[in-house]
């Protein structure tokens, strides 16, 4: 029995080794159960090769830390034998096409493509000599190679051997090649996808689909609840494959191994074997649909609630409609443009990776390795992590708040303003060097998941931001001295709250004759700063994309044209990376059926505008689909290189308000048309990237998508109206359990400046500075792009001007004080750690960072319904001090007090209210 399946398992590599084209999509194929079948130790593997040269090859995949090398992991097994079956001449060819495509590529290692240069820069020499021993590779020509690249001493300071060094030029050329042809240029994706694929595994199982039903409705409640605390919580993906992993392996154990017949030749069987990576993956796919609350939830809550504008006739049938339409909108465009940023190898989508490496964790076996001292299996490390996470959170989160807002500078002085505007974490702009101690506040931008280089280009740009809303304050510009420094609510012109049911009139337009007695609302200096911002990076994002990566644009849009004049053409033609040529093998969804959904979506649209009052025209939702097709493509294009994205809310707010001035219902009701659509895009389209890195069929993935977002959608709507209807004073400021709705006071603050009192009065009267910011955006393009093409690789590379717009619009009501602590966690595992201790990087970094949002997100829940749902106060110093003096909304609020003007208000003067 043995010799069986020994045999099968020899089979298996024989098939690995007979492979003809890396093109061809058998040739990235195994059968991993026979592989798995039996131990590979490196004397069976790669038979060409010196014992040597299979340990330069381990160490280049990360594999050098092993502690037996006779239970080789498959993915070594598999390099390595492809290896064998590359030639030079192909190898370097592959080199040089990555050279040329990856020239100005952020995330590929700066020292692989130095590297990968030195080795061809003397391939003349090279070409034929595989044994490193010749005169002129260990006299290498000066003109050619620069002699620090090569080396007679194999090791590095701690003894590994060192991959950036020539050892054998033939043998690191074709192990170069290997890599990019086999697997992916980038080592954060290799660590978390495998080189192969066995098409044979069970991925669209009926198990899957129930295990993953249920967690959507778990975690379409849970993340919804949360949606409008400031800071939210949610119940990531990450975190819920946590929970799917047991759920499959009880699912495993406990259901028998019957079938349910459909017809005479296809059944469903209700247990098919192990419960495998892809049917986990297909389920947190699923899941991951519902991570993320629907935007129009804010359009319900301004709607409802009587601190807003109590629109008595938003009935369930609206709601059903609006969610409907706007969640599934966005679907249709995604599938549309999956060929700009699925497909290409450079859209990365590092928010994708911790979810790939958590699941890599839960299912994929690991082989005993001491990496840095560290022998803890990722799984066992994300479960320590995790009960140490849920169990710290009661801390900052209940016993000692201070820990969570540290505002300490504020502590010397609570009374003092000045302090508390410029170093405060809830009123101020957070300029403190230690502002946290709480992973929910420093984890608020990725840290652990985003690039360094975005983080840091985003924290440059906050930065700016800071400096320009204090220039704006301390001189009193456009009356903003007479407002707290950082709010996102809007202010009358005594500095209070302004009331939009002192201005609307019977029809919920604007009453002329009551505005005039009013006035307009007024923006603090961080409100009115962001929105400059937003106003900038919509020309310069749209048009920078565009020109600094018009190839890819190109391409894409001549792919679009041919997918849908020609749809029986495969939609991977033209892509050769390996992961798009193991996708191949599965049937594509046609865009046709893309385009299907989206026009179901219009339907439901339309019936939404035309059966309710919303006085909105249906030309506007034609209008704000077609705004968003145009700018998605530099927005997914961005966020797939760099992790960060932007919404067209405040653009699409701005345009509807010239269309349609002095009505706030069709603002806030194209609005979420405007915004939601690119926002379910980009949900959609990432979790087709993690479907693609993952080898879930596309057809798989698409009949999930639609499911969970149906689902999802109904569980949002009932938690909404439940919490409207139970959760005393809820967006309100003084909250207690801190449902303070953040998005949704932003939100109505837009449909009254921009619906209500409408864009012109804005730009014409109140604030003309702000549509100078779209000629001031689009103006920087010039430097910019002229930065981009001159100045040297090295300062370009990682500069991203996007990023660095967008860092500018962390304000109001957040501040520095969410992005400070977050970027020191980034400088040390997404920089140091990574460049210098890449093997641990590669196996805990991501698991890492799942574990500690599963631990705050399991804390959370606990805590509220335990302790704080039915308040049980821990008073004392402690949980009080973040919130004395100025902070917790005592004494002075603004630096400038109106009562000292000498007409008694501040802004326009009575009677030009125009």
């Amino acid at each position: 029995m043995v010799e069986v399946v020994k045999s099968s398992a020899q089979s298996e590599l024989e098939a690995i080794r007979s492979a003809t084209s890396r093109l061809d999509p058998e040739d990235h194929e195994i059968n991993i159960e026979a592989i798995k079948s039996h131990q590979f130790s490196i004397n069976e593997v790669g038979e060409d090769f010196t014992l040597f040269q299979k340990k330069i090859i381990l160490a280049k995949l990360n594999y050098d830390k092993l502690e037996s090398l006779d239970d080789l992991p498959m993915g070594a097994i598999f390099i390595i034998e492809k290896i064998q079956n590359l030639s030079l001449e192909e190898s370097i060819k592959i080199l040089e096409e990555t050279l040329v495509a990856h020239e100005d590529d952020s995330n590929f290692p700066t020292e692989d493509f130095e590297f990968i240069e030195h080795l061809l820069s003397n391939k003349s020499s090279r070409e034929g000599s595989n044994d490193g021993s010749s005169e002129d590779e260990k006299n290498p020509s000066e003109k050619k190679i620069d002699r620090s690249y090569y080396t007679e001493d194999f090791s590095s300071e701690d003894g590994s051997i060192d991959i950036f060094k020539i050892i054998d030029w033939e043998l690191q050329v074709r192990l170069e090649a290997a890599v990019i042809a086999y697997h992916s240029p980038y080592p954060e994706v290799r660590a978390v996808t495998d080189p192969f694929d066995d098409p044979n595994m069970p991925c669209e199982t009926l198990r899957a689909y129930v295990i993953a039903l249920i967690w959507t409705v778990i975690g379409s409640f849970i993340n919804e609840f949360f949606a409008h605390r400031q800071p939210s919580i949610s119940l990531s993906s990450s975190v819920v494959q946590l929970f799917l992993y047991p759920s499959g392996l009880l699912w495993e154990y406990i259901v028998p191994n019957w079938s349910i017949p459909i017809t005479k030749t296809f059944s469903i069987p209700l247990n098919p074997g192990p419960w495998n990576i892809k049917e986990q993956q297909f389920a947190s796919i699923f899941y991951s649909v519902s991570a993320v609350s629907p935007y129009v939830d804010s359009n319900i809550y301004i709607q409802k609630l009587a601190v807003f504008y109590n629109n008595t006739w938003v009935s369930f049938g609206y709601q059903v409609l609006l969610i409907l339409s706007t969640q599934f909108i966005g679907f249709g465009l995604a599938g549309i443009l999956r060929k700009f940023t699925i497909y290409p190898v450079k859209a990365l989508w590092p928010t994708v990776l911790p979810s790939l490496a958590l699941n890599r964790a839960l299912l994929v076996p690991e082989r005993k390795e001491s990496i840095n001292g560290w022998k803890i299996s990722r799984y066992n490390f994300f479960f320590i992590v995790t009960a140490s996470s849920f169990l710290y959170f009661w801390l900052p989160n209940y016993l000692f708040a201070a820990l969570s807002t540290f505002n300490w500078l504020t502590w010397i002085a609570p009374d003092n303003f000045v302090l508390a505007a410029i170093t405060g974490s809830e009123t101020g702009l957070g300029i403190n060097p230690i502002p946290s101690f709480d992973w929910n506040i420093l984890n608020f931008n990725s840290c652990l998941t985003i690039p360094f280089y975005s983080q840091a280009n985003q924290y440059v740009g906050s930065i700016i931001g800071a400096i320009i809303i204090i220039g704006l304050y301390w001189s009193n510009n456009m009356w903003t001295a007479y407002l707290p420094i950082n709010s996102n609510y809007l202010f009358d012109n005594t500095g209070n709250y302004y009331s939009t049911s002192s201005v609307i009139g019977a029809n919920n337009e604007l009453d002329e004759a009551l505005y005039q007695q009013v006035g307009p609302p007024y923006f603090t200096a961080a409100n009115l700063m962001i929105y400059g911002a937003f106003f900038a990076i919509y020309l310069f994002g749209f048009f920078y994309q565009v020109i600094i990566d018009w190839a890819n644009v190109k391409e894409g849009m001549k792919n679009i044209y041919q997918g849908l004049k020609n749809w029986r053409r495969p939609s991977y033609t033209n892509y050769t990376d390996p992961h798009s040529r193991m996708m191949s093998k599965y049937k594509e969804v046609p865009d046709w059926a893309y385009l299907v959904v989206l026009l179901i979506s219009f339907i439901l649209a339309i019936l939404c505008v035309e059966l309710y009052p919303t006085q909105t025209p249906v030309w506007g939702i034609v209008f704000v689909i077609a705004l968003n097709f145009i700018f998605l493509i530099p927005i997914t294009s961005i966020s797939s290189i760099t992790g960060f994205s932007y919404g067209l809310n405040v653009l699409s707010e701005i345009l509807i308000g010239y269309m349609l001035p002095g009505k706030y219902i069709p603002l806030i009701t194209l609005k979420a048309f405007g915004y939601n659509t690119d926002g379910q895009a980009l949900t959609f389209i990432s979790d087709l990237k993690t479907s693609h890195y993952a080898k879930v069929p596309p057809r798989a993935i698409f009949r999930g998508q639609l499911l969970s977002a149906f689902v999802s959608a109904f569980i949002t709507l009932a938690v909404i109206n439940y919490q409207l209807g139970s959760i005393k004073g809820i967006c309100t400021p003084d909250q207690k359990q801190k449902f303070t709705c953040p998005g949704d006071v932003t939100y109505y603050s837009a449909s009254i400046e921009f619906g209500l009192i409408g864009p012109r009065r804005v730009f014409d009267q109140v604030y003309p500075i702000l549509k100078w910011c779209f000629l001031i955006g689009f103006l920087l393009l010039i430097p910019a792009i002229a930065f981009q093409k001159l100045a040297p690789r090295r300062f370009t590379k990682h500069f991203q001007p996007t990023a660095v717009i967008g860092g500018m619009m962390i304000y109001a009501p957040y501040n520095l004080s969410y992005y400070t602590g977050g970027m020191y966690l980034s400088f040390t595992f997404m920089h140091y750690i990574r460049r210098k201790y890449l093997t641990w990087w590669e196996k805990y970094n991501y698991v890492l960072s799942s574990g500690l949002d599963a631990g705050v997100a399991f804390s959370a829940i606990i805590i509220f319904f335990a302790v704080q749902y039915h308040a049980k106060d821990v008073n004392w110093w402690g949980n009080t001090v973040s919130y004395g003096g100025v902070e917790g909304g005592s004494g002075q609020q603004s630096l400038l007090n109106v009562t000292n003007t000498e007409q008694g208000y501040f802004g326009l003067k009575w009677g030009t209210f125009s």
